[in-house]
């Protein structure tokens, strides 16, 4: 009995050290997996993906104040043209009542300064922004992560077709901004980089070589 004994407690012995390295190997290989995996989706899909700031729930208040226009990107030309008569710009965001924000622009334009106000509703079934005489406008908000700028948010607006039968959006363009006028430009080229990748090839950028306006 105990030669026989000895002998199953050396089974067991070798029978749990074989589960042990096969569980480490099933670990080791299961890493690898997941590594090869995600350097494969980085091939297949290699786009930064930003994050959407949906109006109804996010903490308003820490978006508010002023904001500097750094770049604007789109799909096509017509849709940014606007943007390069731009030397720079900045805005302040207010809410000015319940639900309600207003936008105030400070452009400049060669020598002359252009002050513009846009006012935002909330309303409770959208998670965008509705532009005050525009309610067939989109108007989204994004974080900072396309620009790699946690100071930064991406702004998008998106109009339908012209017609029912359309399959192209009648605008669609993202702008960035920050909090701050001197905002390093590798972010900026982020930003940039990111929307070429989500096949936004058209892009301006305000030389701010003028004094902004007051």
């Amino acid at each position: 009995m105990l030669g026989l004994y000895t002998h199953s407690e050396h089974f067991e012995l070798v029978h749990h050290r074989v589960l042990t390295q096969a569980a480490v190997m099933f670990k080791e290989a299961l890493s690898c997996f997941l590594y090869l995996s995600g350097l494969l989706q980085q091939a297949i899909d290699p786009c930064i993906y930003p994050e959407l700031l949906p109006v109804k729930t996010v903490d308003r208040q820490q978006y508010l104040g002023k904001w500097y226009f750094k770049a604007a990107v789109s799909h096509t030309e017509a849709d940014i043209q606007q943007f390069r008569a731009l030397d720079n710009s900045w805005f302040t965001m207010e809410e000015t009542a319940n639900d309600t924000l207003q936008l105030t622009g400070h452009m400049r334009i060669g020598d002359a300064c252009i002050k513009q106000t846009w006012t935002y509703h909330l309303q409770p079934e959208r998670d965008d922004l509705e532009l005050e005489g525009r309610p067939q406008r989109r108007n989204l908000l994004w974080s900072g992560k396309w620009a790699n700028c946690p100071d930064c948010i991406v702004f998008q607006e998106v109009e339908p077709p012209l017609n029912e039968t359309g399959t192209v959006d009648s605008l669609h363009r993202h702008m960035l901004y920050a909090r701050h006028s001197d905002v390093k430009d590798e972010l900026v080229t982020a930003f940039l980089k990111n929307a070429v990748c989500h096949n936004m090839q058209a892009s301006v950028r305000p030389p701010q070589e003028k004094e902004f306006c007051a």
